[in-house]
């Protein structure tokens, strides 16, 4: 099965690249690496406002980072052309919004890992970091960057 039925399958529509917010540009290629400048997470095509361990609990953090994992899709796609191409995913970099006492960012990215195991197989396997943060642009709860390898 390619990745777009795998898609079709779990009823993931990509979505189009949202501008650059700021003085970046979505991706960088270099040799065989995509380098996907960070992502926010977005409900109804509005920042998805909150922070974790004050206005936002651990169970709708899954939900906002797969919400960004779509997104970084939709990115991945308009930069190979084809998501087919990607070999890897390599590493997953997740900078949530959080109190100063949230511990549970890990899980909290769960959902974005989760996604890119379950599109592209063992090769969705990633290294990954997550970070708690004081504040995101727009107030989002999560921010989330990416490396493929294709």
């Amino acid at each position: 099965m390619n990745i777009y039925e795998k898609l079709i399958a779990l009823g993931i529509q990509l979505p189009k690249v949202a501008p650059p917010a700021a003085v970046y540009v979505p991706w960088v290629a270099t040799g065989n690496l995509l380098f996907v400048s960070g992502h926010i997470a977005k409900r109804d095509g509005s920042p998805w406002v909150g922070q974790f361990g004050t206005s936002m609990k651990v169970e709708d953090g899954a939900a906002a980072a797969r919400s960004v994992a779509i997104d970084l899709l939709g990115t991945v796609h308009e930069a190979l052309g084809d998501l087919n191409r990607v070999k890897r995913v390599v590493k997953l970099t997740a900078l949530v919004n959080s109190s100063d006492t949230f511990t549970d960012h890990h899980v909290v990215a769960n959902g974005a890992s989760a996604l890119f195991a379950e599109v592209f197989d063992s090769a969705g396997s990633h290294a990954r970091s997550a970070f708690g943060v004081a504040q995101i642009p727009f107030g989002a709860c999560i921010e989330i960057e990416l490396i493929v390898e294709f």
